[in-house]
């Protein structure tokens, strides 16, 4: 069964066994019962090494399509060129994460509560393995990474060298390069292992960072708003909730929120500047430390995980100037002079989507959910209501739809995290999950270092000329 499909697989092969349509393998029921995620990973890999073999033997000279001179110099938008198993985004769809809709990992995921938000554990489960995990399965993973969690001294003396107003993602970047003296890779790479066991140290450093990036963070948090206290980890709570604790929060509504806050950001396809960057530098054989690190700085930039604090600041702007129960003729209006302004209105289009982003959906369920009299949020709504049209009309935009940065950072601020400079670390913990997972899996299968061919204006410009020059003969 193909990786993409193998979590709508159990779900389906669970219902024929119930019903007594089908006999299950031994081995079947053996990976339900296996709770120790790499001891699932050691039976799966084998599998998908055959697998990559044989596509590169059957199908290694088949075109993918057409590259042009506008995807070469507008950032390689649309080269189809990287192999990326943990997420596929669909223009129309939005993400799948190993095949499965934001709906649905919210239905099949375990969960904390009764009717809840997915805990991250079981995501990360279903981005290493393709397959839902059962509660115990994320309970292991939950006592995995709080066994893990602790951070070495020298991380805090490396982030208390910092002045205390350096931006936080700064700081975050600071401190996993300090966390990166622990490196399982590093230690076995110099002492000679083998290349077919390079992803065992590279899954126990994935483990030990992840474990380690929420106390990391909320301790960014604390020194740079709140005088630098530290709030002792609570094991007993799953990632999400935990890291919520961390930061100060205890409404369990609040806790809700994070756990959807660090699925959803997770994974977006291995095209965008974060997850890239760390399967770039990771081709390298750095080690995940200094990969993640590296994907961490990309992830600071405006154009990147910075847009969410962007919308917010312009949606604070516009309470501040047409107040928060503005009429929709009184928003329309204040769109408009935005863009005439020569700004954009920020959260709305996409690279790649050309529907409303399914995160920002399920962003906005949730709001309806636990907080619909909110004035914010409902400026929020009446923005998604007249911002597309508005877009359209310019003819300018293919995408007039909100992402999910249009609708995260109201949520934030509604129970009580305002800090808007801090919300990119937030993204940058939800990451981890997914640009790990992808990386364990490069080294499992032995991808190699990226290497595409770069040119220059005038090597292109002579290409064409001789490219018309052989169109015009025949």
């Amino acid at each position: 069964m193909a990786m993409g499909g193998r979590a709508r697989g159990v779900a389906s092969k669970l219902r024929r066994i119930s019903a007594g349509c089908e006999i299950a393998p031994h081995w079947w029921f053996r990976r339900l019962l296996t709770t120790d995620l790499r001891s699932r990973l050691v039976e799966l890999i084998p599998g998908e090494q055959e697998r990559l073999k044989k596509l590169k033997k059957e199908h290694g000279s088949v075109p993918l399509g057409q590259t042009t001179v506008d995807m070469a110099i507008g950032g390689m938008r649309g080269i189809k060129g990287m192999l990326w198993e943990t997420s596929l985004l669909d223009p129309e769809e939005g993400i799948r994460f190993r095949g499965l809709s934001i709906p649905e990992c919210q239905e099949k995921l375990p969960a904390a509560v009764s009717d809840g938000e997915p805990i991250p554990e079981g995501l990360f489960w279903l981005l290493v393995t393709g397959e839902v995990p059962s509660k115990e399965q994320a309970a292991t993973l939950t006592k995995d990474w709080a066994s893990r969690s602790d951070i070495p001294g020298h991380v805090y003396d490396v982030v208390n060298a910092l002045p205390s107003n350096a931006h936080p993602m700064t700081q975050l970047t600071a401190g996993v390069m300090a966390l990166q003296t622990d490196s399982e890779f590093q230690k076995a790479y110099e002492k000679g292992i083998h290349k077919s066991k390079f992803w065992e140290p590279v899954y126990e450093d994935s483990m030990n960072l992840i474990a380690r990036l929420p106390g990391l963070a909320s301790y960014i948090y604390q020194r740079t708003y709140h005088g630098g206290k530290l709030i002792e980890s609570n094991k007993s709570l799953d990632y999400g909730a935990n890291f919520a604790h961390m930061l100060g929060f205890k409404e369990p509504k609040m806790h809700e929120l994070m756990r959807l806050y660090l699925t959803i950001h997770s994974d977006h396809e291995g095209g965008n500047v974060s997850a890239h960057t760390v399967r770039l530098v990771g081709s390298a054989l750095s080690d995940p430390y200094l990969s993640f690190a590296a994907g961490m700085n990309g992830l600071a930039g405006p154009l990147h995980g910075l847009a969410n604090q962007e919308v917010l600041r312009w949606i604070n702007e516009a309470v501040e100037a047409i107040g928060a129960d503005a009429s929709k003729e009184k928003l329309t209006k204040y769109v408009k002079d935005t863009l005439n302004s020569g700004k954009v209105v920020p959260g709305y289009g996409h690279a790649v989507l050309r529907k409303t982003d399914p995160r920002y959906t399920c962003q906005r369920e949730f709001a309806l959910k636990h907080l619909p009299d909110d004035p914010i949020f409902k400026m929020v709504s009446n923005l998604y209501e007249v911002v597309p049209d508005i877009l359209l009309e310019t003819g300018k935009v293919k995408n007039p739809w909100p992402n999910v940065d249009a609708h995260s950072g109201v949520l934030l601020q509604y129970f009580g995290l305002t800090e808007e400079n801090y919300y990119t670390v937030l993204f940058g913990v939800s990451r981890a999950l997914g640009v790990l997972a992808q990386l364990v899996w490069d080294r499992a299968l032995g991808l190699p270092i990226e290497r595409p061919k770069s040119m220059t204006m005038e090597w292109l410009e002579n290409y064409c000329k001789k490219q018309t020059v052989t169109a015009k003969k025949k």
